[in-house]
This record gives C-alpha cells, structure tokens and sequence, in this order.
C-alpha cells in the first residue's frame, strides 16, 4: 500500500497549541480529489496542503482542503507548507519558495524574524447584510462589505470576543468557499478579527490568512498605515503582522512550530 509523509504545522504562531493548525502532505503526483478531501476530513483540522516539488527552478504546486471542500486560496497552510520544506525536508532558504495554486504564484520568505507570505489583495465593497447573518449575530455591525467573504466592521474589540452567532440560522446560508469575518480596531494591535464558515465541519477559523487579505486594505485605508499589527480572537488566537506593499498586495508574516511527524497509508 502507498504511504505518504504527514507533518501537522501550527502557523501564525510560535506557541504549540495555538494558531491554525494546517496538515501537510509531500506528493508526486495527484491524488484523486476526493481522495484528498476524504485525506483532510480525516486530519480533522481546519486545512490540508498537498503539494508536489517539481524541482529547482519550478513553482512548487500547491493545493488545499478542508474537510468539506477544496479552496481557492489559504494562508496558513501556505506557511505551514514552507515551514515543512525548509525545516523538514532540507530546502534552500536562500530565495523564496514559489507556489503554483489556484490563486496564482505565491511566495513565502523564510526570514529570522518569520515567514513572509506574499497574497492577493481582496479588497470589499460596500454590501447589502443578508437577513440571516443579521439574525444569526444580533450585534448590528458599523459597515457591512463583501469580497470573497462578508465582512462586518464592528464598534469595538469587545463586540467580536462577546460574538456567539446562531450557527443553525447561518447554515441557512450557501457561500461556498466564503465565510463571515468580523473586525473591529484593537486594543492592543490595530485590528483583530473573527472568521466563521456556514455549513463547514470547522465552523470557527482558529487564523484566517485569507481573510486578511481583504482585511489589510480596510484598515490600512482606515488607520492610514501600511504596515499594521493584527489579531484573531478565537480560542486558539494568533498574530500577524501585515503590509499593504506598494504594489497592492498583501505581505503577512507569522510563525510556525511543528507538532507532529508521521505517515498516511492509503
């Protein structure tokens, strides 16, 4: 039977325990999509990365899952990806690592201080607050917007800790691979946030790199800064620090520490 590396990686963090956990599995070549989605259903964390090295001088290619589905574009199970080939597996640090994924070529340097992971900008307009969001959150929020994700803007970082949405009336709702981010300006960072997923196996997101794609150009619009200090406030909570570059996109850097090692058998 065919066996496969394993590594479990918490990113956006140098704590064990906390971030978001990502799993992340070495190929070389494709599985069977439902085959990988069943792979991350069974890892039970919020992303599993699967990737294929296609040697020096090639994007490594790079995809990611969550238990229900195959998604457009993760942060981080990116870092967790990268922490793996330079802490793992023995690759070069010297340039940055390139990934071919279904949101174009991304890049990760790995630097002294933490991974620096290159995204797209999403930023949001303005939107209309559909009628089970605004019943399943009770809190009415300041601003309500939408790129990939709704976004609500809330009055203070005390409304997103005391959130506690109706998860059967936002199961109502079909935003795909989209989700809900809250935000607020922080107490002690310029903003934080909280990412919840309707009809997904992990309805809470521990640490959304994703999401703060479309967060940095809010608040770095809003704060007239750059370069922003940032916070999620789930359980597990995590920090970035995030850059609007010149060029529009969006610069997060975190750290990784590594869990587990072991091997799937399929």
């Amino acid at each position: 039977m065919p066996t496969f590396p394993l590594y479990q990686v918490d990113a956006f963090t140098s704590i064990l325990f906390h971030g978001n956990p990502a799993c992340v599995v070495p190929l070389t070549k494709w599985l069977p999509v439902e085959t990988m989605r069943r792979l991350a259903d069974e890892n039970a964390v919020p992303e599993t990365a699967f990737f294929i090295d296609n040697g020096p001088g090639q994007p490594i290619e790079l995809r990611w899952f969550t238990p229900d589905l195959e998604m457009d574009l993760c942060g981080h199970a990116t870092v967790a990806t990268a922490h793996v080939l330079a802490h793992h597996l023995g690759h070069s640090t010297d340039e940055p690592f390139v990934f071919h994924t279904k949101s174009g070529n991304l890049t990760v340097s790995v630097t002294p201080s933490g991974y620096i992971l290159d995204l797209p900008s999403r930023p949001a307009d303005d939107a209309e607050l559909p009628r089970e969001i605004a019943l399943a959150f009770g809190h009415k929020p300041r601003e309500v917007l939408k790129a990939r994700d709704y976004m609500l803007v809330f009055d203070s970082e005390k409304h997103i800790r005391s959130l506690q949405p109706d998860r059967s009336i936002l199961d109502q709702l079909n935003l795909g691979p989209g989700g809900i981010i809250c935000t607020a300006r922080g107490e002690e960072v310029d903003f934080v946030s909280r990412f919840f997923s309707p009809k997904s196996t992990i309805f809470e997101d521990p640490v959304t790199g994703s999401a703060h794609c479309t967060l940095t150009p809010y608040w770095a619009a809003r704060l007239n800064k750059k370069q922003l200090t940032a916070r999620q406030l789930s359980a597990r909570g995590g920090s970035l620090h995030c850059t609007l570059a010149p060029n529009g996109r969006v610069l997060l850097k975190g750290h990784a520490v590594t869990y587990m090692e072991g091997k799937v058998t399929l």
